[in-house]
């Protein structure tokens, strides 16, 4: 038995058009309300402190996961009394007997409201124009998949994320290595490799890492469509998810800052190695270690928009998405392995070729 929530719906969000009466949605095309009916445009109000401030991580109580899983909530939509039943995860959504707008409180017990919201710039028709030219850019794709590919209807999604602000520290010590030419007792050439101990520090500050507060959507494909322009993300206000899906977090602050914690991390190592090469002139590095300390934690909760849909190719389902700011796509598409054939055969032919040329073989 779902444990069922009776939510109330924000009346801002459901405007009616006063030249028509229909339903007004987010138009990112004017950042404002829009009704699809007859085109009237009404502004959204910013507030008079427009820019979402970043918060102390550490004075945050609130940092747990929550697993929604079956939870249910019941809606009443203020216009035509119809009952929905969502996921608890849902924000806002829109009636399906009278396509009213709904949008429900932000936070649910104990849970945090969401800081700001990045509105959706990008149409759904520029979505799937963007689309199509990223297919057709993808050298290992079918033709065939290229021509009849068809995305299904866009769903405009705002999906929760975390972004951290951090000043790093970091104290390491390594070894780096030069390499040089010598000859053996026979005259033939070798490489050998000079290694040296090395120490230091590095400094790096992040601001604004973005980390998802959901698990339910492809990482991969969230990375390959960033990044989302979260300086200039606006104040939370319902009108801005009004017409789209929104979803509250489930990956809790205190998962997100570990999973940041990593990937900086990783970051960091790479920076290090390369600052390590360049500073010491080196052909290698080796045996790194690193402690990082964290400092000035800041963090933010965002709304960030997203076009999700798919595609059907040989009964294959293909999803992917697109960034509702700048219209950037990303997702996984079919391969062609006769393609990837004949660009391993070319790249073998041009190394031959190379080697032949240089005497090598």
């Amino acid at each position: 038995m779902y444990d069922e929530i009776r939510a109330k719906t924000k009346e801002e969000t459901d405007r009616k058009c006063p030249s028509c009466g229909g339903t007004m949605d987010f138009d990112p095309k004017t950042g404002n309300l829009a009704c699809p009916y007859c085109g009237h445009v009404q502004e959204i109000h910013a507030e008079e402190e427009s820019k979402v401030e970043e918060k102390d991580f550490l004075s945050e109580q609130n940092k747990e996961n929550f697993d929604w899983g079956a939870e249910k909530k019941t809606v009443v939509c203020k216009s035509c009394a119809a009952v929905s039943v969502y996921d608890a995860l849902q924000i806002s959504d829109v009636c399906p007997y009278c396509g009213s707008n709904q949008v429900t409180e932000e936070k649910g017990a104990d849970s945090l409201a969401p800081d700001g919201v990045c509105p959706f710039a990008i149409t759904d028709k520029e979505a799937g124009n963007n689309f199509h030219n990223w297919l057709k850019k993808k050298l290992f794709c079918p033709k065939a998949a290229k021509d009849g590919a068809k995305p299904d209807s866009f769903k405009g999604v705002y999906l929760p994320f975390w972004t951290f602000d951090t000043d790093t520290e970091v104290k390491y010590s390594a070894q780096y290595g030069r390499d040089r030419q010598e000859k053996d007792s026979k005259g033939n050439i070798r490489t050998v490799t000079d290694w040296f101990p090395t120490s230091g520090t590095y400094q790096k500050s992040f601001d604004d890492y973005p980390i998802p507060g959901t698990e339910r959507y492809d990482r991969r494909s969230l990375d390959m469509i960033q990044p989302f322009d979260t300086a200039n993300s606006k104040l939370y206000k319902p009108e801005y998810v009004a017409g789209f899906i929104s979803e509250r977090y489930s990956v809790g602050l205190k998962n997100g800052w570990e999973i940041a914690k990593k990937e900086i991390f990783g970051i960091l190592n790479n920076e290090v190695t390369a600052d390590i090469r360049t500073r010491n002139a080196a052909n290698h590095v080796r045996n790194l270690t690193m402690s990082v300390k964290h400092s000035g934690i800041k963090y933010k909760y965002l709304l960030l928009p997203i076009w999700l849909s798919s595609f059907k190719y040989k009964q294959k389902i293909y999803q992917f998405m697109v960034n509702g700011q700048t219209g950037r796509v990303g997702g996984r598409t079919p391969v062609s392995a006769i393609r990837v054939a004949i660009a391993l055969i070319i790249a073998a032919a041009i190394i031959y070729a190379v080697l032949k040329m240089s005497g090598t073989i």
